[in-house]
């Protein structure tokens, strides 16, 4: 049997159990008139391990492609970067130009630290600042510069950009907030986070100086959830859309119905339109274990969205009729990276996806497709151009592979990694250009600006590099700035400026004097 769309009714309903497409599943209706994928039928043609792996990585070159004009931001009503790396294929770094002595010049807290407990497998612990992948937002409305973001305090903070001074009451989620916030991109004084509390937020912020929550999705309502409820990839908006992954193993698109009431104030009515699996059958099989949760931030191009797990199951779903408010949603591409990919995937402006995955379980189809891959969707049954294996030190307790998200410039692709190598990547051979180490882990994804690349390690220094000949060796650093706290999460650059948070509890403002 094939994959199967089910239509549910206009009620609310029970939970019930139901056999659909040859999966036993936990069925709970959460939400009014969505569809529900079952992508596990035995003549899918994307089923089992994706296309044939190859007996070993695939080292071809492509064509060099045709120069296309740069990424730009997604959002069109006002400046900003709105969402984690500014767009729909992950690759707007920010605009510049970047300082050329810079020092910190305010931080927030400007005492203390923003910090609370959480638990996860380890347990119970103290987590400070921000983290993976933690890029503000920073945003241009009512004739000032707002910076956003969430922290480990378990808060929703927006600052003053010249000074750091808060403009709105900070909003607490439950638990701490590891990914990055989006603002609506389409001018809605609205913002969307996720968070370890179960719940994916989204905020009014026309009502004074106190955020207000108008709806949250809660992540133990799908069905059968797998791995656990968190939120952490930034979410997409795309027209009244939006489009999101969660650490539950499910993907989904939510029709938000943007709107104002007749006092002026944003509204939202938000339907599940599209409900998905990150996983399917043969993904656990060949697993032997449940840990499928979607981490990343979703990519989007051409009606087709685009993550991974981790699991190391990539898929890209077809969803522009439910963006045209119609009901179907098709798996149009599947592949198996055989580990945990966290890490964002990113789309060239010729379609190719990067895909960068972590060297956790040391399986087979780990080693046998690498922890970098170039992969051609237009090619479902033969996608992989090239990849390489990113080893790590297991004797001594250092994983391999990548937790950051790699960076395109020209024909480069820019990739630090789990153990502290930052390779220089050509992404028409695959080969590496040149590399260097930092202090280990590296998983402050990089950010290039002009000709500069912007790399932060986890001693807290921000380098500077630069890159105009970008496969050129060895690049000329250009600064350093130092700054308490491991940094995990990404910069946002903004005319000038750069605002990054770390591990000791604070986010800075770097700029020139």
């Amino acid at each position: 049997m094939g994959s199967r769309l089910v239509r549910w009714s206009d009620e609310f309903g029970a939970v019930s159990s139901r056999r659909v497409g040859g999966s036993l599943v936990a069925l709970c209706l959460v939400v009014a008139g969505f569809w529900f994928i079952s992508n596990s039928g035995d003549d899918d043609p994307l089923r089992g391990s994706g296309p044939a792996p190859s007996t070993s990585p695939s080292g071809s070159p492509t064509p060099t492609p045709t120069p296309k004009p740069k990424p730009e931001p997604i959002n069109t009503a006002f400046p900003g970067l709105t969402t984690f790396r500014g767009n729909a294929t992950r690759t707007y770094y920010g605009k510049g130009p970047l300082p050329s002595a810079p020092e910190v010049l305010w931080q927030y807290p400007t005492s203390g630290a923003m910090c609370s407990e959480s638990i996860d497998q380890a347990g119970p612990r103290t987590w400070c600042g921000t983290g993976w992948t933690g890029q503000p937002n920073v945003v241009e409305v009512g004739g000032r510069t707002e910076v956003r973001f969430g922290a480990y305090d378990r808060g929703i903070h927006i600052l003053n950009a010249k000074d750091g001074v808060p403009l709105y009451e900070t909003f607490p989620t439950g638990d701490l907030i590891k990914g990055t916030v989006t603002s609506d991109p389409d001018g809605y004084p609205l913002l969307y986070s996720g968070s370890r509390d179960n719940e994916y937020h989204v905020l009014a912020l026309d009502r004074g100086e106190t955020p207000v929550e108008l709806w949250s999705l809660n992540a133990d309502t799908a069905p059968n959830p797998l791995w656990n409820n968190d939120w952490d990839g930034s979410g997409l908006i795309i027209d009244d859309y939006l489009i999101e992954g969660g650490e539950n193993s499910w993907f989904y698109v939510v029709k938000l119905n943007r709107g104002y009431d007749s006092d002026g104030l944003v509204t939202v009515a938000p339907e599940i339109r599209a409900l998905v699996p990150g996983y399917d059958d043969q993904l656990l099989a060949d697993l032997g274990d449940t840990d499928v949760s979607i981490e990343n931030s979703v990519v989007y191009s051409d009606g087709v969205a685009y993550f991974a797990n981790s699991g190391g199951l990539v898929q890209g779903w077809d969803i522009s009729r439910v963006l045209d408010g119609k009901k179907k949603i098709k798996r149009v591409f599947r592949f198996w990276t055989g580990d945990d990919t966290d890490a964002s995937l990113v789309m060239d402006p010729e379609g190719f996806l990067y895909v960068a995955s972590e060297q956790e379980r040391y399986n087979d189809r780990g080693y046998e497709v690498g922890q970098l891959m170039k992969l051609d969707p237009r090619r479902p049954n033969d996608p992989l151009v090239w990849s390489l294996l990113v080893p790590g030190r297991p004797e001594s307790g250092v994983d391999g592979g990548i937790w950051a998200t790699p960076a395109i410039y020209k024909r480069a692709l820019f990739v630090p990694t789990n153990t502290g190598r930052v390779l220089a990547v050509d992404r028409m051979t695959g080969e590496i250009a040149w590399e260097m180490e930092l202090p280990e882990p590296t998983w402050s994804s990089p950010v290039v600006i002009g000709h500069t690349l912007i790399q932060s390690d986890c001693a807290g220094v921000m380098h500077a590099y630069n890159v105009k000949r970008p496969l050129q060796r060895p690049p000329e650093e250009l600064w350093t700035v130092e700054l308490p706290g491991c940094v995990e999460s990404t910069p946002a650059v903004w005319k000038g400026m750069i605002y990054v948070g770390t591990r000791a509890g604070q986010l800075f403002a770097i700029g020139d004097p």
